[in-house]
């Protein structure tokens, strides 16, 4: 009877030192593979770094006692604090219609939520698509936006949501939708978005398909929840290659056209207000002769302009050493610089004529014309 009891209790310590064994064996060997993925990540580093980065960004935007996930800080990194944005609407010339628009159904909503919150049909949109051509500012307009409405900006990066691990890219596109309930209001940007969300097919990646779908999937449970102040806004200068999944997720649509001649007028103000310009300058004959133009190529053919006076500077400062063997006093420099003259600008429409057209994107009708 004794040696059966001192067998069974050998026999049960046998299997608790087994399992025992086998418990610290798995345990080990989790741990230890996932150290071993982590040490040959490549990207380990710059999450790190990512991760650091939200931290100091969220804390600056007053986001405080708010638990966040590993992705959720991978996408925090992306965050924009809006008192931190340099575009306002005082920087966005020739659109003021499409800027009084976006403040009745996009801001307004979100500032004076009171107002609206017994109304189904004024809700906020919870997808804005700006379409046009490139340079048009719609960027700008997203960015004037969310500093106008208050709401926190994630600028997202298409890149930041793909992974080599299988499963992870689902998982970072998850955390863009739960970070940005956890900190509303706020405006998730995609730029370019085509590239991203562009129309599905049979040759798609099962990863891209699947991460698609899941964005979709999560867009709708936005849209189906009233309380929740998010908004995806989207650019594009190729609406017709979005998906129209996606398209039916983004009911207020813009299109950030070229500039008409009034509107040129105005953003060649706006562009020149700091700059001292000859008074035979016409800014109206100027915008008359960039048909096609959009607002960088306006600011681009002011900035041609104006570097012509620093060359004609330059020009004359090394006639003057050569002459003097002395060189002028640097802090003279600026005042020493002409106005903006109507030949740099004649000469600057020419020089991008001809670069347009070298490059194979015709904006220009015809010959340009001397400003003279």
């Amino acid at each position: 009877m004794g040696d059966k009891l001192v067998s069974s209790q050998l026999s049960r310590n046998e299997v608790i030192g087994l399992v025992f064994r086998l418990t610290l064996f798995g345990a080990l060997t989790y741990f230890g593979v996932r150290w071993m993925v982590k040490a040959i990540d490549p990207t380990r580093k710059q999450k790190i770094e990512a991760q650091k980065r939200a931290e100091r960004i969220l804390n600056r935007i007053g986001v405080k006692n708010v638990k966040l996930s590993e992705y959720e800080l991978s996408i925090a990194a992306q965050l924009v604090d809006p008192s931190t944005i340099n575009i306002s609407w005082e920087d966005i010339a020739g659109l003021e219609d499409i800027i009084q628009e976006i403040r009745e159904t996009v801001i307004l909503p979100i500032q004076k939520r009171e107002l609206f919150a017994g109304s189904m049909l004024i809700q906020p949109p919870k997808g804005v698509l700006l379409h046009g051509p490139p340079g048009c500012g719609k960027t700008m307009i997203a960015k004037a936006t969310a500093r106008e409405a208050g709401a926190r900006f994630i600028n997202l990066e298409v890149s930041s949501l793909t992974d080599k691990w299988y499963g992870e890219s689902q998982k970072l596109a998850a955390a863009v939708f739960t970070l940005a309930i956890k900190i509303q209001p706020c405006i998730i940007f995609i730029d370019e978005i085509d590239s991203f969300l562009r129309s599905r097919d049979s040759y798609d990646h099962e990863a891209t398909a699947m991460m698609k779908a899941q964005f979709m999937s999560l867009w709708d449970g936005l849209i189906t929840d009233p309380e929740v102040q998010v908004l995806v806004m989207g650019a594009t200068n190729r609406p017709q290659d979005v998906d129209r999944a996606i398209l039916r997720r983004m009911p207020a649509m813009f299109h950030i056209g070229l500039p008409n001649p009034k509107q040129r007028k105005g953003i060649l103000g706006l562009v020149l207000e700091n700059e001292v310009v000859s008074e035979d300058v016409s800014l109206e004959d100027i915008a008359k002769l960039t048909d096609g133009f959009s607002g960088s190529d306006i600011r681009e053919l002011c900035r041609n302009a104006a570097l012509y006076r620093v060359r004609d500077y330059c020009n004359a400062e090394v006639k003057n050493e050569t002459a003097t063997g002395t060189s002028a006093d640097s802090e003279v420099f600026h005042d020493a610089l002409r106005p903006i003259s109507k030949e740099d600008f004649s000469n600057a429409l020419g020089r991008m004529k001809d670069s347009k057209m070298h490059t194979g994107l015709k904006t220009f009708k015809g010959r340009i014309p001397d400003l003279d």
